[in-house]
């Protein structure tokens, strides 16, 4: 089956989907794609609330802008607005191309010594392309959720769409996990 096709069925019968996945055998190069296709659409999700949280007002933040700008000597913009949004984008790729990915790999690093304590046999490589999955897996809901914070901004739905993409892709982690770490399944 197509990734297209086998995100929507994780959030439905992940432990199934997951079963598929390993009986094509676990790959680094598959898990890696998960990986960079997860960070990068993670990213772009973040794009909508970096944009309205650039347009408010911040004097704290805008006085940092402005007094780095003077300390290195480049011209202040006359929209602070871009400035900011330059500064909040340049983090967030930080974040979701660099960062993220070493934190999965931790995670999926202590989530297989955790299972193993627990009698589990499967690989470090069976728990990562189960964690890598399961944020692949949730994407669809992080943009949902970059959206809501884009345009709606701060409050219910933004908190009812957090909870929904937390809680997909703890039920999708989970369950993915206890079919790597259970070979017979």
């Amino acid at each position: 089956m197509s990734v297209t096709t086998d995100i929507p069925r994780a959030w439905l019968r992940p432990r199934a989907v997951m079963a598929r996945r390993f009986a094509q055998g676990p790959d680094e190069k598959i898990a890696f794609v998960y990986l960079a296709a997860a960070s990068v659409l993670g990213f772009v999700a973040q794009l909508p609330g970096l944009v309205r949280t650039s347009r408010l007002s911040d004097p704290a933040f805008e006085a940092e802008i402005v007094s780095e700008a003077a300390r290195v000597g480049v011209a202040i913009p006359t929209d602070l607005a871009d400035a900011k949004f330059e500064a909040l984008f340049s983090g967030a790729v930080m974040g979701w191309i660099f960062i993220v990915p070493l934190f999965l790999y931790i995670l999926a690093f202590c989530s297989h010594l955790l299972a193993k304590m627990m009698g589990g046999k499967g690989t470090g490589l069976r728990a990562r392309v189960a964690l890598f999955w399961s944020v692949l897996a949730v994407t669809p809901a992080l943009l949902l959720l970059g959206l809501t914070t884009g345009f709606v901004g701060p409050g219910p739905a933004q908190a009812l769409v957090a909870a929904v993409t937390l809680s997909g892709f703890i039920w999708i982690w989970l369950n993915s996990l206890y079919v790597a770490e259970t070979l017979n399944v």
